[in-house]
């Protein structure tokens, strides 16, 4: 008979979390957690096989706090789009760590194709540009992407500390360059 597990999975996920939150992905480790839970290893490896699985637990986690917390917050804004856009600037001031996990690793892939996989509410927000701002898909999808290296233009500066921004700046800042792209879009440019 297995041992008793002495932590659930969702106490070591959580512990992992308080370990990301102060200290980064990279602290994250067998021995952390056990210290962190005041216990050994060893009961980590009642419920996980290793620490790969740990991880991906973890990363599930914080992909459920964006998600919650932030962007489905930010869609039920009366200007949706920016308010997933705020949201997103906004996991990255108040969850630094939590934006680099997900936000800033290395893809070997076109704009196209990583924006849609690395966040799964790409569908949601390209349905709040149509519906809000009458334009086809295809337009929204290119207002999302061009959006979206602005965005993350900015978050990556606040994750990374080198700058600040108020919100009322960052509600201009999207504000403007969401004008300039939509106008440019009703010209027929693109």
């Amino acid at each position: 008979m297995p041992p008793k597990a002495k932590f659930t999975k969702e106490e070591i996920v959580s512990a992992a979390i308080e370990i990301l939150r102060d200290k980064g992905i990279e602290a994250i480790t067998a021995r952390e957690l056990g210290v962190r839970l005041n216990s050994s290893a060893r009961p980590i490896f009642t419920l996980y096989r290793n620490m790969d699985e740990v991880l991906s637990d973890t990363v599930r986690a914080v992909r459920d706090i964006y998600n919650r917390e932030y962007i489905q917050k930010g869609l039920r804004e009366a200007l949706a789009f920016r308010g997933t856009g705020a949201a997103y600037i906004r996991f990255a001031v108040e969850e630094p760590q939590f934006f680099r996990l997900l936000f800033m690793t290395e893809h070997d892939e076109s704009l196209r194709e990583i924006l849609p996989r690395i966040d799964e509410n790409f569908e949601s927000i390209v349905h709040s540009v149509v519906d809000a701002y009458g334009v086809v898909r295809e337009r929204a999808e290119w207002l999302y992407r061009h959006l979206w290296i602005y965005s993350h233009g900015i978050a990556t500066l606040c994750a990374t500390g080198a700058c600040r921004f108020t919100g009322e700046e960052i509600e201009t800042m999207l504000t403007d360059v969401f004008l300039a792209l939509f106008a440019r879009t009703q010209g027929g440019e693109q």
